[in-house]
Formats: C-alpha cells, sequence, structure tokens
C-alpha cells in the first residue's frame, strides 16, 4: 500500500493508495509515497480544509464488509452543513442504530467520508478519530454544520 502524509489543523493524516484508489484515510505520521493519486488526494484534503465546500472527487475504495460499504455509502450521501443522526440511518438501512454507530467507528477513511456528520439523537455520539469527540466538533463547525450542537 502506498501512503502519504499531510498535515492537518486536526493532525498528521496519512492517505493510503492501492489499486488506483484510496482505501485508508488514518490520522498518524509516516506516508512519504509520491503518486498523482495521492498527490491530489492532499491537494483536495488541503483544499477541504481551507474551505470545505471544496469537496472531494477521489476513487474511493471500503474494504470492509458489505454492511460497512453501505454505512459508507450512506455517509457519503450527507450533504455537507448537514447531519443525520444514528437513528434516521438505522432506519435508511434497515438495521439497529448501534450497527451505524459501529459502521461509522470502523469508517476507514473519516474527513473524505464524513462519519463526522453522524450525530446520536440527544448529541454528539461517539468518534474514533485522532481527539475523539474535539475533532468531531471541530470540523462539523468548519463546515458550519446547523447551529444544533455549536
Amino acid at each position: 500500500m502506498l501512503k502519504l502524509t499531510v498535515d492537518t489543523p486536526t493532525g498528521p493524516m496519512t492517505l493510503c493508495e492501492k489499486d488506483g484508489a484510496i482505501v485508508r484515510a488514518e490520522w498518524e505520521s509516516g506516508g512519504v509515497d509520491d503518486t498523482p493519486l495521492l498527490r491530489e488526494a492532499a491537494t483536495q484534503l488541503l483544499a477541504y480544509f481551507d474551505d470545505p465546500v471544496q469537496g472531494f472527487d477521489l476513487p474511493l475504495k471500503v474494504e470492509a464488509s458489505a454492511f460497512q460499504q453501505r454505512v459508507c455509502d450512506a455517509m457519503l450521501a450527507i450533504p455537507l452543513g448537514e447531519t443525520r443522526t444514528y437513528g434516521e440511518l438505522s432506519k435508511d438501512l434497515g438495521v439497529p442504530a448501534q450497527a451505524i454507530g459501529q459502521g461509522c467507528g470502523g469508517n476507514p477513511i473519516p474527513v473524505i467520508i464524513p462519519c463526522h456528520r453522524v450525530l446520536g439523537a440527544n448529541g454528539l455520539g461517539g468518534f474514533s478519530g485522532l481527539g475523539g469527540v474535539e475533532t468531531k466538533v471541530w470540523l462539523l463547525k468548519h463546515e458550519r454544520a446547523g447551529g444544533l450542537l455549536i
């Protein structure tokens, strides 16, 4: 797997490429590979942190179970500046809300696949990325995601 690390406001993030797609994004350092896709992914990630309206247009591959792929697809469908609850996604996918929480926590490509846009019914819910819920709040504020929490 090829890896490139980008310094972001939420900490160093390593983007991982395999077979022409981004397969992981992890809050860690150590990636030094240089490929056109990794450079483009880094450019788009930095553009997102400058202005989240930029969004992402990258080939993604969620290397996980069919269920995890469905949860990631549902998270990708949440528009910038909006949020959904675990319960709403559970109804959409026909599974318990707890399973949605596990699916969000298992997201292999955070930020690009916006698991931070999924909230609990009565609060933020969790966040498995570096910095935990504080990073989730930072990302939601950055995206100007409704004033319900922020």
